[in-house]
């Protein structure tokens, strides 16, 4: 009888896996849905240049560089361990033809010849022989640390001697904000600030190098966008209006119809501070019907509070191309439209927004990566709503603002289908009380004193 019920486990279990396998895989168009393909950047030498001045860097603290290497590479690993796939911004960027390499660095290796009498042609010359010259790991380190050199003249030696400065990508790893992967594929944003402008082409070049193709590009002057202030919901798409992003970046991706949502929902914040950013510093998704919310804008109860949050709703009749605003939703408080739709809402207290514990990334269903080192409420929390934590040191990572959702792109996802109504995504992995965890390769769920898959077939 045992023998029966293993083989039974064992073939609802391979059943689970191929099927999982067969869901079809697309750009994303929810949060929550298995995730496949991630592209990150694991920062080397040039975060030395943020932490030694880290508001000029944009950087939250001081922390130490080579720690936050290591702490990149075991979320890598964490990624890989889920069946995600991985590719990191130097392996990309090392797999292209030399030339075209050495035509994406060329613009970031400069020579000042201003305070000497040297012809600005000679000056070329010599910069594009050593551009010749370069390896591939020299070309990436150009891109990287984006270098000027200064020459002056000194009539001994060679004649020259130089002053040095480089001005690097040092916030490159937080690979959330270049771009946004929407249902229709990858928008290229427009940065807010001048030390991450230059992010954008590096990224661009990335996609290109992938078969990624993106289908738009940010443009304007007074039109921002950065991908932390977007976040795909299933049937609708929520994208955050402040700090960062301006409604006429938002506009003109509604005009150009590159989202892929027929429902766009504005969220406007006012508070406008580097402590809450993006969207993703005070908003989350772990489910399609389970999100956080940090404490200031869950406890604040009116618009006399600078902390509340509005919404903005703009749709259209799937097949057609207009976006019109819904005037009923115009200037609605966010939180109580999550629960009308049906979302539990996990407050996240200033203890663990602090520690960045609303930064967490969905690589599932109910499953999220989130920074280790949070209070036991939050904890209780997940474990009440049946969600699989997978903690993340990043103790370091942190300091530069952001983390587990910040670091990474997600390329790909499993595509959501709404289900029909009465249907419970997660099947009784939704209740409070159940336990999800993992077993040979398979989602179970346990729930009075039975063993279920996601798809509710009891084991």
């Amino acid at each position: 009888m045992k023998t029966t019920k293993l083989i039974f486990m064992l073939l609802v279990a391979h059943l689970s896996v191929t099927g999982a396998m067969a869901q079809e895989q697309a750009s994303p168009n929810a949060e929550y849905t298995k995730a496949h393909v991630i592209l990150m950047h694991t920062p080397s030498q040039e975060l030395y240049d943020g932490v030694i001045h880290p508001a000029a860097g944009l950087y939250d603290d001081y922390f130490d560089a080579d720690a936050a290497a290591d702490e990149h590479r075991n979320y890598i690993s964490m990624l890989k361990n889920n069946d995600i796939e991985v590719h990191t911004v130097e392996e990309v960027l090392m797999s292209m033809d030399a030339d075209n390499l050495r035509q994406l660095a060329a613009p970031y290796l400069i020579y000042d010849a201003t305070a000497t009498s040297m012809a600005a042609e000679d000056v070329e010359a010599y910069r594009q022989t050593v551009l010749q010259k370069m390896t591939k790991k020299d070309l990436y380190r150009t891109i990287l640390f984006r270098p000027t050199v200064e020459l002056h003249e000194t009539g001994i030696n060679t004649g020259l001697e130089a002053t040095y400065k480089r001005n690097p990508l040092m916030n490159l790893y937080f690979l959330r904000d270049q771009t946004i992967s929407t249902p229709c594929g990858q928008i290229m944003c427009r940065m807010n600030s001048s030390q991450r402008a230059p992010e954008v082409d590096i990224i661009e070049a990335c996609y290109k190098q992938l078969g990624y193709d993106p289908v738009w590009r940010i443009e304007g002057e007074g039109n921002y966008l950065e991908g932390g202030d977007y976040i795909p919901f299933g049937t609708m798409g929520l994208i955050g209006c402040g700090l960062r992003t301006t409604f006429g970046a938002i506009k003109q991706m509604m005009e150009q119809d590159v989202m892929g949502h027929d429902t766009i929902v504005v969220v406007n914040e006012r508070w406008k501070e580097q402590y809450q950013m993006h969207l993703d510093t005070y908003f989350n998704v772990i489910d399609k019907d389970l999100v956080t919310l940090c404490f200031n804008r869950y406890d604040a109860k009116d618009m006399s509070d600078v902390n509340f949050l509005t919404i903005q709703m703009f749709a259209r009749k799937p097949g057609t191309k207009d976006y019109h605003e819904v005037e009923a939703y115009k200037d609605k408080s966010f939180k109580d439209f999550l629960r009308e739709r049906g979302c539990t809402i996990i407050r996240v207290s200033k203890q663990d927004a602090d520690h960045y514990a609303n930064n967490f990334l969905a690589i599932d269903g109910r499953h999220i990566m989130s920074v280790a080192n949070q209070s036991e409420e939050l904890a209780q929390a997940y474990l009440d709503n049946g969600v699989t934590v997978e903690w993340v040191p990043l103790e370091n990572l942190i300091g530069g603002y952001g983390a587990a959702h910040c670091m990474t792109q997600v390329l790909r996802r499993d595509l959501y289908t709404p289900q029909p109504t009465g249907v419970k995504s997660q099947a009784a992995n939704a209740e409070p009380g159940t336990r999800k965890f993992i077993q040979n390769n398979t989602v179970l769920i346990q729930k009075d004193n039975s063993t279920y898959t996601v798809n509710g077939i009891r084991q």
